[in-house]
């Protein structure tokens, strides 16, 4: 889809201009540090069940619920932060991802031991990328994204099913489906 400035994009990337700015300057494209991997891990688990747009809505209240995804802080939050979280309506209100957020970190903590969650996200690389044309041609998991899952609930990680999995891997260009003809494609290798 070409945008009133002339570039192309993909169809989603042009639906809301929140979206248009998550998809021009963010998604895709490799992050750095613990704590960005712990925050798209821990959105991406949020936004199962919902719409992307309401994540991206409520993204400052989340990086502030979860102090901007300190693993150690948030590894430690007790019962008092479940209430809090569970009563912050600037967050998404779910019980068992707010748990799960939790858990995430304090397994985050625990995969420092063997070099880190970034490395650990990015040995599951693929050697081929896909190459989308259309919408049509995306798949919503991969046998990478499958195995990612797998050895993250291994190491103590929840709601990191394979559709999730792979979700965090396009957002941070470990797979770029950008569709080819979009003024982002490859901008994982910039």
């Amino acid at each position: 889809m070409v945008g009133d400035d002339g570039l192309a994009r993909c169809p989603w990337g042009a639906s809301h201009p929140v979206h248009l700015a998550y998809h021009d300057a963010e998604w895709g494209m490799p992050v750095h540090g613990e704590a960005a991997h712990l925050e798209r891990l821990t959105l991406e688990a949020f936004q199962s069940g919902l719409s992307w747009l309401t994540i991206l809505n409520k993204r400052p209240a989340f990086r502030a619920a979860f102090a901007g995804f300190d693993a150690d802080v948030v590894a430690a939050y007790d019962d008092a932060d479940r209430a809090r979280l569970m009563a912050d309506a600037g967050i998404v209100r779910n019980r068992l991802k707010v748990d799960a957020a939790i858990t995430n970190a304090a397994a985050t903590v625990a995969l420092r031991e063997e070099g880190g969650l970034a490395a650990f996200i990015e040995g599951f690389r693929p050697e081929v990328g896909p190459a989308p044309v259309t919408t049509e041609d995306m798949v919503a998991t991969s046998a990478e994204s499958v195995a990612l899952s797998k050895a993250l609930k291994k190491k103590g990680f929840v709601f990191v099913g394979p559709t999730t999995m792979y979700a965090l891997m396009e957002a941070i260009g470990i797979v770029d489906d950008h569709l080819v003809g979009c003024h982002r494609r490859g901008c994982a290798n910039a």
